[in-house]
């Protein structure tokens, strides 16, 4: 893990939320020169950039989360939540980056805290995080090295899988890389081999491997890039929901991996998935943010930025505010709110405020 020296900008934000916690009033923090009265009235007078219709508003806030000085966003692929709010960003780390931490955590406010991890640098890619007993670990998708880690939430080490060996379906060569996983509700967990050979691999709780399914394809079952993988829990029974990004779809499985069903209309190219009470979320890769009801019809575009030129890779002046260019990974936050990771090769972590 790394530790950084805090910015100025850090130091007061620490000093003034250690004045708040111990009970001093504004006033206090202002005569300390630590609050600033006239700049709280510009940023509540500020117009907020609202997306989104009815029930489903958002304030769209670019650019939430950055990174400290001296560690510079890659592609920001991944973001994952703990039990106390702290949230878990992956990215590939740019090639200039003094620093090489490929998992950068910040508090429930935005608050940079830590970072860690350079040896995801370059692969640093889908991030769950489960709690087991009284800790909590994080299992990564590492793409570079193809390997999925786990490790606690400080970085070390608990174990790592490269190519799966029981199934025999990579004896002629085909590539595993493992994109996203996700967690049965008994503790087992599903691999998807997204940017490998399109096979879903399940394991018990303990890591121990008990089959493999899917494989490359336009049937039923098949993938033509199994990016994301969830599990989701707003039917009677849970299924296992897999992005079938190239094809254009989404599938549904039991959790044996039979085929249950499908999804293609008003589906572009959709990367990952949450859910939270009746809704998903889906980030898809061409440009929007999707939200899906229980019966999976779309009921929001959010930041639809279809028919714009594709920014990536261009400077930030050249962005249209509101408008997503390549949404990657998303999130549901503990409050409500959305957290969206883009594919872009200096980042962007946009936050979805609710309404």
């Amino acid at each position: 893990m790394t530790e950084h020296t805090p910015s100025p900008r850090q130091s007061l934000i620490s000093r003034r939320d250690m004045m708040l916690r111990s009970g001093a009033s504004l006033a206090a923090i202002a005569a300390a020169g630590l609050f600033n009265f006239e700049d709280a009235r510009a940023d509540a007078a500020r117009p907020k950039l609202i997306i989104g219709s009815g029930t489903h508003r958002y304030e769209c806030i670019h650019d939430w989360l950055v990174p400290p000085e001296g560690l510079l966003w890659g592609d920001t692929q991944g973001v994952a939540q703990d039990s106390k709010g702290n949230i878990y960003v992956t990215h590939t780390v740019a090639k200039e980056s003094k620093i090489g931490d490929a998992i950068v955590v910040f508090d429930r406010r935005g608050k940079f805290l830590k970072s860690w991890g350079s040896r995801f640098r370059r692969g640093g890619h889908g991030i769950e995080i489960r709690r087991e007993g009284r800790q909590e670990f994080a299992y990564h998708c590492d793409t570079a090295h193809r390997q999925v880690v786990k490790t606690d939430l400080e970085g070390n080490v608990v174990w790592e899988k490269g190519v799966p060996q029981e199934p025999g379906v990579y004896k002629g060569g085909g590539a595993f890389v493992p994109t996203n996983i996700a967690f049965a509700p008994n503790g087992d967990f599903y691999v998807a081999d997204g940017y490998g050979s399109n096979w879903i691999h399940h394991y018990n709780a303990r890591g121990d491997w008990i089959r493999t399914w899917g494989g490359t394809g336009t049937e039923d079952g098949k993938f033509h890039c199994c990016h994301g993988i969830w599990i989701d829990g707003r039917g009677s029974e849970p299924l296992i929901v897999v992005t079938d990004r190239e094809s254009k779809r989404i599938q549904w499985f039991d959790l044996d991996g039979k085929f249950v069903k499908l999804v293609t209309e008003g589906i572009r190219r959709p990367c990952y998935f949450d859910t939270r009470g009746d809704l998903m979320v889906v980030s898809d890769l061409n440009a929007v943010v999707q939200l899906l009801d229980r019966d999976n019809k779309i009921v929001a575009n959010l930041g639809d930025g279809a028919g714009l030129p594709d920014l990536r890779g261009h400077a930030r002046s050249e962005f249209v505010p509101g408008k997503f260019i390549h949404p990657h990974g998303g999130k549901f936050l503990k409050n409500g709110d959305i957290l969206i990771a883009e594919w872009m090769p200096d980042g962007r972590i946009t936050l979805l405020r609710r309404v």
